[in-house]
């Protein structure tokens, strides 16, 4: 879902987390990786505008953080 509201393919997202795309394959898959591939990818996501929001009842999601700018 973050990668997909970034409009990011999975080389987009290997590239940003410095990681090989077989990587961001195995993890969508729902693979076991270790936890600083883990964080990596979701510092790039982050780092890319998505916010990760905690489980309130529905499950935890993404959504994109807003934009700081100039009004």
């Amino acid at each position: 879902m973050a990668r997909g509201a970034l409009e990011w393919g999975i080389r987009d997202l290997a590239k940003a987390a410095e990681v090989s795309h077989d990587t961001v394959i195995r993890f969508e898959r729902g693979e076991q990786l270790k936890a600083r591939t883990v964080a990596a990818i979701q510092n790039a996501l982050e780092k890319g505008g998505v916010e990760f929001i905690p489980e309130n009842g529905g499950g935890p999601g993404v959504r994109l953080a807003k934009r700081r700018g100039k009004r």
